[in-house]
Parts: C-alpha cells; structure tokens; sequence
C-alpha cells in the first residue's frame, strides 16, 4: 500500500521516490576511512542523493557535519549472525552522532546483548528523537519490525541469513510483498547493481531506493568491466 504523507515523519518525507547512496568501504580498503567516506557522501549529494546511508561511528560525524542531506547511521560490529548495529550500546552511539536515522538489524536472531527488536526499538525511543530502520530478510521479519516500532521495513538483509536464497538481483518480491502490506515506509536495499533495478524497486512499491555497491564501491565496479572485457577476450580468436 501507499504510505499516506501525513503519516510519513517530516524528516522521511524528501525520501519519497528517491535515491539513498550507501557509502561504505570494506576493512583494508583504501577508501575505509572517514575523509574518503565523506568525500564520497559530498559527490553524490552532487549527483541528486537524496540521503546518505554510512556505517561507523567517525565516518557518521564526519558525513553530518559536511552534507545536509538526512542520514541514515549504523554501526557493524562483531562476528555474529546479528552486527548490524547489533546492541542497544551500539544504537544509542550511532544516535549520538547526529544521524537522522539509526538501521539495525531487524531479524528474529538473537542480538548479543539479549534484548529483544522491540525493546532495543522501545529503549533507543525514550532515549533519543532518531528514528529507527529495521534491516530484515524476510515478510515474516518485516512484518514484525512494523510491530516492534520500527519507522522503516529495509530489505538490506534478504539473500544475507542462513534461511534466505541470494539471488544475482534484488528481491523485488519481497519489496513488493512489504510494501502491499506494511504501513511504514518500505526501503529497498541490496544488490539494486542498475539504474533499471532501482526504478523497478519504485514500480513495485519501495518508499526509497538504498543503493552502495553500484555508486560507491569502486574495487567491486572495476571488477565486473574486468569480467567483462577479459571474457570477451578470451573468448575471441
């Protein structure tokens, strides 16, 4: 369904049929550090970014403080199923930096400190005005992070669980699935690799569109022209 406007939070309400660029680098990259990631959140906000998804607590102060575009913030931490900021602990930190809105991990696993989605929800609401997205892989975990509180149903996490199928796509089925049923804003997330993808993701019902990999990892974009040009030439007489 629709989310209406008027039950949309002012902040989400630029948000709407538009763009989120992921700005994230992996452990050993050259780009993981706050400057590149800030620089990285300056160019696309050039580019017509609508927001800024970012990861970590310094590229968080970082990003804020030099792009006025809402952000969403979250923290990876730990080698468990659940890392997505993964504690009540982590949540109030990323909170703390100034994001609009903190993502955490919205499945049905257990999070290392033993609380519970809602009460993390319930818990971070009392302490701060950030809203909260719920990262989740399944209708079934959507479903029940609208419940828990959550103000945004993320399928950042389908294909990435032990229960969930990775599909070389984003699942625009479970998108279209949240959106028919869920009343807060549906975000579409994960392995969105085209232009095509993203407004396909809008077709089927998405709020707004996160897209990472394609816009700001570059070791992963070379990669796939590296494929590309390599099989043609090794394929030609």
């Amino acid at each position: 369904m629709t989310v209406p406007a008027s039950e949309v939070p002012a902040l989400l309400q630029p948000l709407r049929g538009r763009l989120v660029v992921s700005c994230q680098a992996y452990p050993g990259e050259p780009l993981r550090t706050p400057q590149a990631m800030c620089a990285m959140a300056q160019a696309v906000a050039r580019g017509g970014a609508a927001g800024i998804r970012a990861q970590g607590l310094d590229d968080l102060r970082a990003i804020r403080s030099a792009v006025d575009l809402p952000v969403i913030g979250l923290w990876k931490d730990g080698d468990d199923d659940v890392f997505i900021t993964p504690t009540l602990e982590h949540a109030l930190a990323v909170a703390e930096t100034g994001a609009h809105v903190v993502a955490l991990d919205g499945t049905g696993r257990p999070r290392p400190d033993g609380r519970s989605l809602g009460e993390t929800i319930a818990a971070l609401r009392e302490a701060t005005e950030a809203l909260v997205m719920a990262d989740c892989s399944t209708f079934e975990e959507g479903v029940a992070a609208q419940a828990a509180g959550a103000d945004l149903v993320g399928t950042t996490l389908a294909g990435y669980t032990a229960y969930t199928q990775k599909g070389d796509g984003p699942d625009l089925d479970l998108v279209a699935q949240l959106a028919a049923r869920l009343t807060v804003p549906v975000v579409a997330e994960g392995r969105i690799h085209t232009p095509a993808h993203a407004a396909e993701a809008i077709r089927r019902g998405a709020f707004s569109v996160v897209v990472g990999t394609a816009i700001t990892h570059p070791t992963s974009i070379t990669s796939w022209f590296v494929d590309a040009v390599e099989g043609v030439a090794d394929a030609t007489p």
